[in-house]
């Protein structure tokens, strides 16, 4: 699955000549809709897909209006409205009841690839880049722009969006859809044991960057953590002088041993993380609290410890389940209930 656009852009762009390549942007939905604006899909000429912009009921039909763009190399708009009942959507009976508007760019190097290896640099250093595309009627070219931090209205823009991802917005007399691109996820795990291997899988295939750390050379063995990041094999203690400690959104501690535990909580009270897990009972938790010399009332980063929600199981698996989904509720600022009981 390649659904984060950084995994898409990765899998595109050493093929972005070999092929022919449309990006779909859903640009703006009326009513529900599984994506929000900003959600973005890539095409090619072999009928491979890279992403979602709806829950997969509308991507084969949209498949073949990218086909079209691809022999164009235009530009094409297309909608789908699940309440006509004249619409593709609705007569499928597909689609979750709204409207969405996608926008289909062909990418080419005659658009210099709507600047996407510009992007895709700014997410190899991690930084957040402004993707700015035209919205533009049937048949023209596409255009797109590029914002750093360095462009003068990149600060600006940061305020405009607020916690939105995406922002439809007027630019010299025409629509533009504005997207913060920021790159994926981090997240650390301190601790190499088998328990973490299910989490290490877990949080990969959600398309999160890991970072795992163990200074004990029988854990954390390359073997059976093969898409981790990266492996650190320094003392917990040592882990604000990687280059990466100011990156890391979240850090589950994990090691099984009480002595590591409290160096690396030591270590992560002085982080930006927004999500700080302790494996444990609260027993344990309250030693290695102690021995890390640490106030449980007058914490730096709070501290989730036992972590996880209760979900009930033992097994690593779901204890890596609910270790996640805490940490994924927690970051988005959510409260982990049910769904159906908003409604």
């Amino acid at each position: 699955m390649f659904n984060q656009f950084s995994q898409q852009l990765k899998q595109w762009y050493p093929k972005r000549d070999e092929q022919k390549w449309v990006l779909g942007t859903l640009y703006k939905i009326d009513g529900p809709s599984y994506r929000s604006p900003g959600a973005m899909m890539l095409f090619n000429d072999s009928g491979e897909q890279f992403g979602l912009l709806s829950g997969g009921c509308l991507e084969a039909d949209i498949q073949k209006k990218a086909s079209q763009v691809m022999r164009s190399q235009r530009s094409m708009t297309v909608c789908y409205d699940a309440s006509d009942e004249d619409d593709m959507s609705f007569l499928l009976g597909i689609g979750c009841g709204g409207t969405i508007y996608i926008l289909l760019q062909p990418l080419m190097a005659e658009n210099n690839y709507l600047q996407l290896p510009v992007i895709l640099d700014a997410l190899a250093n991690r930084q957040t880049s402004m993707f700015l595309q035209k919205v533009t009627e049937q048949g023209e070219v596409a255009e797109s722009e590029v914002w750093l931090k360095d462009n003068i209205n990149y600060n600006a823009m940061t305020i405009q969006l607020g916690r939105k991802n995406a922002l439809l917005t007027e630019l010299n007399s025409h629509k533009w859809l504005v997207t913060a691109i920021a790159p994926p996820f981090h997240l650390l795990i301190v601790g190499g044991g088998i328990d973490a291997r299910p989490l290490a899988s877990l949080a990969t295939t959600m398309g999160w960057e890991i970072t795992l750390c163990d200074p004990r050379p029988a854990n954390a063995r390359r073997e059976h953590f093969m898409r981790v990041t990266t492996i650190l094999r320094c003392p917990p203690l040592a882990l604000v002088e990687d280059p990466f400690f100011g990156d890391f959104d979240a850090a589950i501690v994990m090691t099984h041993n009480l002595q590591l535990d409290a160096d690396a909580l030591a270590a992560l009270q002085t982080s930006a993380v927004k999500y700080l897990g302790l494996l444990g009972p609260i027993v344990r938790k309250e030693k290695v609290l102690g021995l890390a010399g640490l106030d449980k009332d007058n914490l730096s980063v709070p501290i989730a410890g036992p972590a996880g929600l209760r979900l009930g199981g033992e097994l690593p698996e779901d204890i890596a389940l609910s270790i996640i989904a805490e940490c994924q509720a927690v970051v988005n600022r959510k409260d982990a209930n049910s769904i159906s009981n908003l409604l």
